[in-house]
């Protein structure tokens, strides 16, 4: 059964699974842990759970909560090492909190600290869905966070949002619902006056992504809409419903499915298989092929890369590594994993088939990206 409404967030039957991601601004105030906050979304999960659903939760906060305690300066993101430290003492607190106010209402509560490559290769991926498999079967809430102990600038994923999304997809969750500090997704930025509120979003088009501001308004986060927006397209993928609501209030969920207050990322039907959805929704890329308006065209109607069509390549990658295709405009159409190194691809870029072998010196392949390692955007 398909998610059309906010309301639908609640019923087991539409949205037997659900992520919530709760960022840095929520959770932490000036005057550290928003407590009688965090105990009533606690009371919010347990009615979730009580009436069939299973929620995943992932929580930022633990470099706020850490850089606190050992008082250091821009809230412990000066520079890296201090956001790392940060992260290991805030960390132990969070997960302690999440322990102890779920136990309240007899739920048991399972950390999982998760870097960008937990995701982005198949191989851990598939460890991590097996986990979150597990520990949903056995009735424990998943308490998730980046691993910012560990992660840095070049291998992390640098904000909750898209993290969430991933998360989704690997849990096969049905819906994933971001608290923000804003009620949703404004035609421009809410500070206008004259802003309006989108109430559903469909397809994520480049007017939608227009609307978006880069930055949140606590300054404490490490998102904004524009990170929320990607974390819209990974669902829309993997056909996940996502919603943005207003989490300041106490019992911000109650009130905003109760209000239908927020927005909508409405989710279209998923076609591809597991494989291809980890694929569709990877977020770092080694490169990229550029591809002129007759491979462009022939990709959309489910053909395979040839090199013929390809008109440039950027990055260094190698054979089996995920990239970019991107058409003559520089937009993103797919993404694919290579057959060749970017060295071969650039070699043999507009060549025909027939001349292949000339030019490598052994029998080609089929395709630089074929059609079954390959996924529209």
């Amino acid at each position: 059964m398909k998610i059309t409404c906010l309301s639908d967030l609640s019923d087991p039957v539409k949205c037997p699974s659900l992520v919530i991601k709760v960022g840095s601004s929520l959770l932490v105030d000036r005057d550290g842990v928003r407590a009688e906050w965090l105990s009533g979304l606690v009371a919010e999960i347990a009615a979730a759970r009580a009436r069939g659903q299973n929620v995943i939760v992932v929580c930022s906060g633990a470099i706020a909560l850490g850089a606190a305690k050992l008082g250091l300066e821009k809230g412990g993101r000066g520079k890296l090492s201090d956001a790392q430290a940060s992260a290991a003492v805030g960390q132990i607190v969070l997960s302690g909190l999440w322990a102890e106010l779920l136990a309240g209402y007899g739920l048991v509560a399972a950390q999982m600290l998760i870097t960008l490559e937990d995701l982005e290769l198949r191989r851990r991926y598939l460890n991590a869905t097996a986990t979150l498999e597990s520990l949903l079967d056995e009735g424990v809430v998943p308490v998730i966070n980046e691993n910012d102990c560990v992660a840095t600038h070049e291998i992390r994923f640098g904000d909750n949002d898209r993290l969430a999304a991933r998360v989704a997809q690997a849990a096969r969750a049905n819906a994933v619902l971001l608290l923000s500090d804003v009620d949703g997704l404004y035609d421009r930025d809410p500070a206008d006056p004259d802003a309006e509120l989108v109430r559903e979003v469909h397809h994520i088009t480049p007017e939608v992504k227009a609307m978006a501001t880069s930055e949140s308004a606590s300054g404490m986060g490490s998102g904004g809409m524009t990170s929320k927006l990607q974390a819209a397209e990974i669902a829309e993928f993997a056909g996940i419903a996502l919603a943005i609501i207003n989490g300041i209030h106490e019992r911000p969920i109650t009130q905003a499915l109760e209000n239908d207050r927020g927005t909508l990322f409405v989710p279209r039907k998923r076609k591809a298989g597991a494989r291809m959805v980890w694929l569709g929704g990877r977020l770092r890329l080694k490169g990229s092929i550029i591809v002129d308006d007759g491979a462009a065209t022939a990709l959309r109607e489910g053909a395979s890369l040839l090199a013929k069509g390809i008109t440039g390549v950027e990055g260094s990658f190698k054979r089996g590594d995920a990239i970019a295709i991107m058409d003559s405009s520089r937009t993103k159409i797919a993404h694919g994993l290579s057959e060749y190194d970017a060295s071969e691809c650039f070699a043999i870029k507009g060549l025909h088939s027939k001349y292949l072998y000339e030019m490598l010196g052994y029998a080609p392949r089929s395709a630089v990206v074929h059609r079954d390692q390959l996924v529209l955007k």
